[in-house]
């Protein structure tokens, strides 16, 4: 929290090494996100970079209560919300893939990418309202009270959401392990 704290004191002061460290720092989680959000890694790209640039347009605009991370979450949240809304018709995560980090044995960065793609391919059979929540509670973190602020739903919602869809995931990965 500190260290974001300065990084957007010295992107107000115009120092592009801070937008840079923002950006390295929370870009892959946040395409993950608006990825899970759109099911559609070209779009989440668009939402990312789209956030970025306001950032870096207006930093003078930030307001942090809380920490960087959150409000950056919250930003690509509603961003990829309101580009799923004016779409028609549903969207598959079929083309989204997961990178394994580099530098592992090729064997186990197989076998991590393969489970990751289940995973991935699990998480798209989720209703979108289940699938937002357990993305950002498991993946960005988020409480479920900012979850449910961020959501404009209550925290019984939330938390019901975020219940149902660990259910069906855990039935979906069952069935996958009875195969």
């Amino acid at each position: 929290m500190v260290e974001d704290k300065i990084l957007i004191w010295k992107l107000k002061r115009g120092e592009r090494q801070a937008m840079a460290r923002i950006y390295g720092k929370y870009e892959p989680m946040l395409l993950t996100i608006a990825a899970a959000i759109l099911g559609d890694v070209a779009g989440a790209e668009d939402v990312v970079h789209d956030v970025f640039m306001s950032l870096a347009q207006s930093p003078d605009k930030i307001r942090l209560n809380g920490h960087l991370r959150n409000f950056l979450v919250v930003c690509v949240t509603n961003r990829a919300k309101d580009r799923r809304r004016g779409r028609r018709g549903s969207v598959s995560l079929d083309e989204v893939e997961f990178r394994v980090p580099q530098g592992q044995q090729p064997e186990r960065m197989a076998s991590q990418q393969e489970r990751l793609q289940l995973a991935w391919s699990h998480l798209a059979q989720l209703p979108a309202e289940q699938r937002e929540v357990v993305v950002l509670h498991l993946i960005a973190g988020l409480k479920f009270r900012q979850i449910a602020v961020n959501l404009d739903i209550s925290i019984n919602t939330a938390q019901s959401r975020y219940r149902y869809g660990l259910k069906k995931l855990r039935t979906l990965f069952n069935g996958e392990l009875e195969r």
